[in-house]
C-alpha cells in the first residue's frame, strides 16, 4: 500500500504544480496570491498535531512545500 501511496502523492503534486503554472501563466492569479495559497498549505502542516510520526510527516510536507514555493518564485512559477 506504501508505493500506491507515493505514487498517488506523486501524481498529485506533478498535477498541482502544472496547475500552478497554468494559473500563473493566464494571470488567472497574481503571484502574490499563488505564492500564498502555498504558504498557506504549509502551514496547515507545519501546525498539524499529533504523534511524533505523524508530527515528523507534517513537517517533511511543509518542507516540500515551501521547497516548491521558494523554487517557483526564484525560477519556475513566475515565467509568464
Amino acid at each position: 500500500m506504501p508505493v500506491q501511496t507515493d505514487h498517488a502523492g506523486m501524481a498529485a503534486l506533478s498535477i498541482c504544480e502544472a496547475l500552478l503554472l497554468a494559473i500563473s501563466d493566464h494571470r488567472l492569479l497574481p503571484e502574490s496570491e499563488i505564492a500564498g495559497v502555498l504558504r498557506d498549505a504549509a502551514a496547515v502542516h507545519e501546525n498539524a498535531v499529533g504523534d511524533a510520526a505523524e508530527r515528523e510527516v507534517h513537517q517533511s510536507v511543509a518542507g516540500l512545500i515551501n521547497g516548491i514555493n521558494a523554487g517557483m518564485n526564484s525560477s519556475g512559477l513566475h515565467r509568464g
